[in-house]
């Protein structure tokens, strides 16, 4: 377990720093609206990008369901360093700080020592999107300063070679997944990318859900619906869930049946989280994951 602040689980919109994106996001409600200086921005507008994000972040009104954050650039280039420079200069409080490209823990706590001053409640959080990054898991997550961990699939595949499938992306999701869930720390799956499936994003999101994810990311608001859909339990689920619970609550320790089955302590622990995510994850006004 960790010492860190961790992230919210649930939703995160992910977005550009341009023109109004940040107020559409936030109409959107996600449990993290992140502006991305990463990916989404050509070398020569990163200096331009920052101070946007930055003022933006700064003047935002924030839903009360939701945490703002900022995918930095990697700490290891001249950008990532400006960026955690002038993130600590503009003191924002209760921030999400993505970390690309994170291969080790070392480089998590150096991001943590830079703004510890004057970044108050920052949370950051671990982009694994490298074949390394997959194989040193153990090391990553034991940093005492990270608070959750989000997959990248699409540079995932592009550095193993892979294609961008459910089969092929399934062993680095469920070791994120497990991970994660062995230190008590919110895991978010990549943004499923074809605007135009709906059919896609929801099985997508459906199996992230499936694999014991906590979150999935959104690259568009229109997205979040589905996302939240997927990860809330289904009616069944909810009734098979309750009367677990409710049969393990009148066997009072003893192994009891619940709609044929036995019911034993792992299956009133599962029930328990149904429960509990119904009430958490799934709800826009209401922040998934371990706060």
């Amino acid at each position: 377990m960790t010492t860190a602040r961790t992230a919210p689980g649930g939703t995160w919109l992910i977005t550009p720093p341009l023109d109004s994106r940040l107020e559409a996001a936030l109409r959107a409600q996600p449990d993290v609206a992140l502006l991305d200086l990463e990916d989404s921005v050509p070398p020569s507008g990163k200096d331009t990008a920052r101070m946007t994000a930055l003022a933006q972040l700064g003047a935002a009104t924030v839903p009360t369901a939701t945490v703002l954050g900022l995918r930095v650039n990697a700490p290891g280039t001249v950008h990532g360093l400006k960026d955690l420079v002038a993130l600590a200069d503009a003191g924002l409080r209760d921030t999400v700080v993505l970390v690309p490209k994170v291969e080790s823990a070392r480089e998590l706590e150096l991001v943590a020592q830079a703004l510890k001053v004057t970044a108050t409640g920052v949370r950051i959080c671990a982009l694994i999107e490298t074949p390394r990054a997959l194989l040193r898991l153990d090391n990553i997550l034991a940093s005492p300063v990270l608070g959750g961990v989000v997959f990248g699939a699409a540079d995932y595949a592009a550095a193993t070679g892979c294609r961008r499938t459910s089969n092929s992306l399934l062993w680095a999701r469920s070791s994120i997944a497990a991970a994660a869930a062995a230190c008590g720390i919110p895991s978010i799956d990549s943004p499923y990318f074809d605007l135009g499936s709906p059919q896609g994003l929801q099985c997508d999101a459906q199996e992230a859900r499936d694999l014991g994810f906590t979150g999935k990311g959104a690259v568009h608001p229109d997205q979040l619906p589905i996302i939240r859909a997927a990860f809330r339990p289904t009616e069944e689920e909810l009734a098979q869930a309750h009367a677990v619970v409710s049969a393990a609550d009148r066997a009072d320790g003893r192994l009891a049946r619940a709609g044929g089955q036995m019911v034993g302590p792992p299956l009133v622990a599962a029930a328990r989280a149904v429960l509990d995510r119904a009430g958490n994850s799934t709800d826009p006004h209401n922040r998934g994951g371990t706060q």
